[in-house]
């Protein structure tokens, strides 16, 4: 590829031929303003933000789509370029409705960060003969759609066509009443959306957000009338110290615990000891439909794996034909909230009708999954209240504790002992690998010291196949991650049915780590850090110093089978552990 040079406001700068403007100003460390530009997923000009003057040519361009040309002589911050600037964030500000004070937005905005800038007024939106635009509401268990913040630069439209590749969201009406949602505004929650929250990471502002839930749970903390029990992803502590202006990916572990015991709740317990069981439960799964597979039934195989509500969502509405194949295992959330019921309450002698369970979770999937019909046991639902990793943080600030300033602690609960293999399924490839960790053991009778499967790791391809060899048997397991990949793999399943043993499937692109209920990045940033790998980095460390890194090796969840389950894939472990997926009909939009 050949280069070009050219000026920008005065400064020379060589750089290859296949860059925008934009990206050449951003080389030499100028920063020219964007809205709608978000790298290879939303590139359209739409908010004419980023414009710059360029020699010979009369009108502004848009610097984010407009290419380098030799020679070519740029200006970026004329009088021309900041009154056209200021012209269109006035116009958008006019229609935006400011409630920046309880915006989950406020502190991470990024069209307020422009407004503040360019010191933008907001005359024409409180002159009493403007009209504002009609706002649209759309409101599901998982998330909130309000087109009164909405901006209209068609980055959640973008993120839901390249990134879950379901394309529920889309531009309704024309002209001046023209808004963001689902087909005709239908109601999100059959519209096909998996809820991923891909939409919401792309949204510069807060017309996105989830469903919120911080009300609910300070209210029960205050009550008192219950026992409450707080559980944590394994994610989320590679992501909350970003709301607090630690480094991308820093392992803030130790004060998250102590963060919840200050909030309230009477006992911190951690999902990963759950993501241990999980894999005890999945692994006999695995092992008693291989055997079934040698033995002649050719259906049995592939399995998929069942953590990611997304991707069950995805299954039961876009191809249910593939029910048969899904793991009927629960997520580790509601495996934790039905243990902490029906086995942990007994230990504490409580009632499990007097226990709540509030699950911290990076993903807001996880918010419906809690709600699912299914997820319960003996009518008693597994879990009551699930907060985002970012609503934990916006309840911390909340509460004025000044988490920086917090001491590390351990909770001393067994629900919160867990092993390196349950720490990794934050990460796209860590199911998949923690599972293997324990099958190949169990299935060979020997106790490995190499358990790192790094051929699944990594969050570069969007489908990783590997080859291996357990017991004799050369299976062949799979990783995908990325919503949008998953048609390919199952065409590939078709293609060829009987040739994968495993697969395991991610809704999120890199896994949990970047789940739609993280920490919102800013476009900019999310331009020069891979934030998927570093917040997983986090969770491989952690897995790397433990001393036991093998889910079927945790010693408490050895004594849960002692003293409650019998044994993994018990009646008892069916019972409460196990569940069923069914077909889901979406809205059709012909």
């Amino acid at each position: 590829m050949n280069n070009v040079t050219l000026y920008i406001d005065g400064k020379v700068v060589t750089v290859p031929e296949s860059y925008t403007v934009l990206q050449a100003a951003k080389a030499i460390g100028i920063n020219i303003p964007r809205l709608c530009f978000l790298k290879n997923i939303n590139e359209t000009s739409a908010c004419r933000v980023c414009v710059v003057e360029i020699e010979g040519m009369r009108t502004l361009k848009n610097s984010c789509t407009i290419k380098v040309q030799n020679n070519m002589v740029v200006k970026t911050n004329t009088e021309r370029v900041k009154r056209s600037v200021k012209k269109n964030l006035m116009l958008l500000a006019a229609n935006h409705r400011f409630e920046c004070w309880k915006c989950p937005r406020e502190r991470n905005c990024e069209f307020l960060y422009l407004l503040r800038k360019y010191n933008i007024d907001n005359h024409i939106g409180e002159q009493a003969h403007f009209k504002k635009k009609n706002y649209i509401v759309n409101i599901s268990d998982s998330i909130v759609l309000d087109s009164s913040k909405c901006i209209l630069c068609g980055r959640c439209v973008s993120a839901c066509q390249k990134l879950a590749g379901t394309a529920v969201l889309d531009y309704n009406d024309r002209g001046f009443g023209t808004y963001v949602s689902t087909a005709q505004n239908h109601n999100i929650d059959d519209s096909g959306c998996i809820y991923c929250g891909k939409c919401i990471q792309a949204c510069p502002v807060g017309a996105l957000r989830e469903r919120e839930q911080i009300d609910d749970v300070l209210d029960l903390l205050d009550s008192k009338q219950y026992y409450t029990v707080v559980q944590i992803a394994p994610s989320v502590r590679a992501a909350l110290g970003e709301e607090f202006d630690y480094p991308i990916g820093t392992n803030v572990e130790g004060k998250l615990y102590s963060a919840l015991n200050q909030l309230g709740f009477d006992d911190v317990t951690d999902t990963n000891y759950s993501a241990d069981v999980t894999i005890l439960e999945e692994g006999t799964e695995f092992i008693e439909r291989f055997k079934s597979f040698k033995n002649g039934d050719k259906k049995a195989l592939p399995l998929f794996t069942s953590c990611s509500p997304g991707w069950i969502r995805y299954i039961e509405q876009y191809y249910p034909e593939f029910l048969p194949n899904l793991s009927t295992c629960k997520s580790p959330q509601q495996m934790h909230g039905a243990l902490t019921k029906h086995y942990y309450a007994a230990k504490l002698n409580i009632d499990k009708d007097k226990i709540r369970v509030v699950s911290v979770m990076p993903c807001i999937a996880k918010k419906s999954e809690a709600k699912r019909p299914e997820m319960e046991a003996d009518g008693v639902r597994d879990v009551d209240y699930v907060l985002t990793t970012r609503e934990l943080a916006r309840m911390i600030k909340r509460c004025d504790i000044d988490f920086r300033a917090l001491e590390d602690t351990i909770p001393s609960s067994p629900l919160a002992k867990y092993t390196g293999a349950g720490v990794i399924f934050g990460a796209t490839g860590g199911v998949m690998e923690a599972a293997l960790r324990s099958v190949r053991d169990i299935l060979e009778n020997k106790d490995y010291t190499d358990v790192d499967f790094g051929v699944i790791r990594g969050a570069g391809e969007g489908i990783k196949e590997a080859e291996l060899e357990i017991a004799g048997n050369k299976l062949t397991i799979a990783v995908v991650h990325g919503a949008v990949n998953f048609p390919q793999m199952f065409e590939r399943i078709k293609q060829n049915p009987e040739k994968y043993a495993f697969v395991e499937f991610m809704a999120c692109t890199g896994g949990c780590v970047n789940g739609g209920g993280q920490p919102v990045i800013c476009a900019e940033t999310l331009e020069t850090i891979d934030v998927r790998a570093e917040r997983a980095k986090a969770l491989y460390n952690i897995d790397a110093k433990k001393d036991l890194r093998k889910s079927h090796q945790n010693p408490d969840v050895i004594e849960l089978y002692k003293e409650y389950l019998e044994k993994p894939g018990s009646h008892k472990a069916h019972d409460i552990l196990h569940t069923h997926y069914t077909k889901k009909d979406k809205y059709s939009k012909l």
